[in-house]
């Protein structure tokens, strides 16, 4: 598994190109950095915050933010290279400490339901 002292800073080679959809509005396109993409299939591991998107209890999905839930990217004015979609295959139980988890990234560029990034069959560490 490719280790990175903080991994956060590999998410944040990302920029933004402005691109039209099917229906004619603007949209933002994430173009992620070559260094990037190599990362793109492998596991990796994130230190950061739960914000839940489903009620509280066993969270199977939610976003891991690099920072603290009163200045992640929803409630502050962080970028969405600050957070990550997580899809753990079991719940979790839902903590506000920082937590570290394990899972396999996927740069997400065309599904706009779904998060820039996303770690698929995550695992809490600690």
């Amino acid at each position: 598994m490719p280790q990175q002292a903080n991994f956060w800073n590999v998410l944040a080679e990302v920029r933004f190109d402005k691109k039209k959809d099917t229906q004619g509005f603007e949209v933002d396109v994430p173009v992620f950095s070559k260094h990037l993409q190599t990362f793109g299939g492998k596991r990796v591991q994130l230190r950061g915050y739960m914000i839940p998107i489903q009620e509280l209890g066993d969270q199977s999905k939610f976003m891991l933010s690099s920072l603290p839930y009163s200045l992640c990217y929803f409630c502050g004015a962080a970028g969405p290279e600050t957070v990550v979609e997580v899809e753990f295959d079991e719940g979790t139980k839902f903590v506000t400490r920082q937590i570290r988890i394990e899972g396999m990234l996927v740069l997400n560029s065309n599904n706009p339901d779904h998060h820039i990034y996303i770690l698929k069959s995550a695992k809490l560490i600690e």
